[in-house]
């Protein structure tokens, strides 16, 4: 584990012999520091447009259909550049690719306020999201590269706080950049912060050579059959819901194409000598539940940001100011929590794999809390069930990040980085068709059972003596219904999912210990 995993030449590239790794200095946590800075702020600006997204339509004079697919690119590009970003950084080195993504998505920040048709518009920000998406394999690269193993796993603590703290914070800084700066501030909020992280990483990343020779194995075949298949299955998640998914022929060919190009994709990658992914790794149980669980848990973490905002918009009229504090709740406890855990688990006695069933309880007894709404509850209803998420999260995300790389050999670092952001990255996109198609499908019923109900009752029809503003008010009043019985439910299968999932904990990972544990001779795991 303090081998360095992004200089290891891969199977059949010629030998490189890289130097030692460099000793832990004030510099190389500086550079962890810009990195992860860079990291936080392409997930600030992916939410940020999103939550906005209504404002900025109205600003641009861009329809709501149109919208959608500002969102649905930049998803679908930041995911492919996951999965394709640590070769990269092997060949080029990562200090220079780390500063040349970060540079380029500052620079399309600049850019995205004047551009001047829609389709720029789509084009730049699929771009940007191609740039941020190549950084948070850099996070987890560096923190196992270049920490030593006493306080590596705060560093995947680190990394944790990218799937946590980052979105949470979010609906904060949108409504601060909306109400107060202005919709410009909206694209512009990641420049300062995009110029400090190059800075950072500039001033303390060690430059590694360049590997030019690996452009001879260069794996085209995978490219071409994986990044297309990752950003069609990708759009047809973000989009399917919006058009009725497979009632919609785009969907089928999306869903449907992207399937059997990924499989393709990985065909290849078994076969190829210098591939992206190493499939035969899956082998490991360790590895295969880390990536099922990282999905798991996302979704988890999405549907408790997303469902309770989605009800104080929709019911209470709430705006992303007025939001706000409910996701400062989780977010800024999270700077205690995750370094206590990340001790908690640094600890050879502690099984991680208790912790993560322990943060699992949590989020499902956050869930079936929310499982009781009415349509009385306002923001502060919502207060200690998020309180539940802000240890629930991180036992969750750090175990999991234990148990993907704890077992790694040096060679193994870029092939597991991109398979683990990857598959992270699709777990927002799933999280957003899931809940998208449950509002949906369980609004759609509650509606016609609570119409059918009152239709069937001539005392309630025969108050609103066909005025239009009783029947206007009578819609609304089922529709919020519906919407509070949908949250209801939507709250009712994440309690299923986490469950799911507890059950798979004494099945298939294995014991884990830290890296600070090292040199102690270990009982057998099971």
């Amino acid at each position: 584990m303090t081998g360095s995993i992004m200089l290891a030449p891969a199977a059949a590239a010629p030998v490189v012999r890289p130097a030692g790794p460099a000793p832990f200095t004030p510099r190389i946590a500086a550079s962890l520091a810009g990195v992860l800075i860079a990291v936080l702020v392409s997930g600030f600006n992916e939410h940020v447009t999103d939550i906005d997204l209504t404002d900025i339509r109205g600003v641009l004079g861009i329809g709501h259909d149109e919208g959608t697919w500002l969102t649905a690119l930049y998803e679908a590009f930041q995911v492919s550049a996951m999965a394709f970003a640590p070769w990269c950084a092997v060949t080029f080195s990562l200090r220079r690719f780390t500063i040349t993504m970060v540079g380029l998505f500052a620079m399309l920040a600049v850019a995205a306020p004047f551009t001047s048709s829609i389709t720029s518009l789509y084009i730049l920000r699929a771009v940007q999201g191609f740039a941020g998406g190549a950084l948070p394999p850099m996070l987890m690269t560096v923190a196992l590269r270049y920490l030593p193993p006493k306080v590596k796993v705060y560093g995947l603590g680190a990394y944790a706080l990218t799937a946590t703290c980052g979105p949470n914070l979010a609906t904060p800084l949108a409504a601060l950049c909306f109400e107060y700066l202005g919709w410009r501030a909206v694209f512009w909020e990641a420049i300062p912060l995009s110029l400090i992280s190059i800075f950072l990483v500039a001033y303390g990343l060690p430059q590694d050579p360049l590997r030019l020779e690996r452009l001879r194995q260069f794996n085209w075949r995978g490219l071409l059959l994986g990044f297309p298949a990752i950003c069609m299955l990708v759009i047809g998640l973000m989009q399917g819901d919006r058009l009725d998914w497979f009632h919609s022929p785009l969907i089928c060919h999306l869903i449907i194409g992207g399937v059997f190009l990924f499989m393709m994709f990985l065909l290849n990658e078994w076969f190829h000598p210098l591939p992206f992914f190493r499939i035969q790794m899956l082998r490991s149980r360790d590895l295969s539940f880390s990536l099922i669980a990282v999905a798991t848990v996302l979704v988890l973490a999405v549907a408790n940001i997303e469902v309770p905002s989605a009800y104080l918009a929709e019911v209470r009229g709430y705006r992303p100011l007025q939001t706000a504090p409910m996701a400062l709740v989780i977010a800024l406890p999270q700077l205690l929590a995750l370094p206590l855990v990340s001790a908690l688990c640094n600890i050879r006695r502690v099984d991680c794999r208790w912790v993560l069933a322990g943060g699992l309880l949590l989020m499902a007894a956050s869930a079936y809390g929310g499982s009781f709404i009415t349509s009385d509850w306002f923001r502060g209803n919502f207060y200690l069930l998020q309180a539940l998420q802000v240890f629930g999260q991180p036992m969750a995300i750090i175990p999991i990040l234990m148990l993907a790389t704890m077992k790694l050999a040096p060679t193994d670092g870029p092939f597991v980085s991109g398979m683990f952001n990857m598959v992270k990255g699709f777990a927002n996109a799933i999280a957003a068709g899931l809940i998208s198609f449950l509002e949906t499908r369980r609004e759609h019923t509650h509606s016609n059972i609570l119409l059918d109900h009152y239709g069937a009752s001539n005392f309630v029809l025969s108050g609103l003596n066909d005025k239009p503003r009783d029947l206007a008010a009578f819609a609304q009043a089922v529709r919020d219904q519906a919407l509070v019985l949908t949250t209801a439910d939507i709250n009712l299968v994440m309690i299923g999912i986490a469950v799911a999932l507890l059950l798979l904990i004494p099945i298939l990972p294995t014991r884990v210990y830290p890296p600070a544990s090292a040199g102690v001779p270990a009982p057998a795991a099971h």
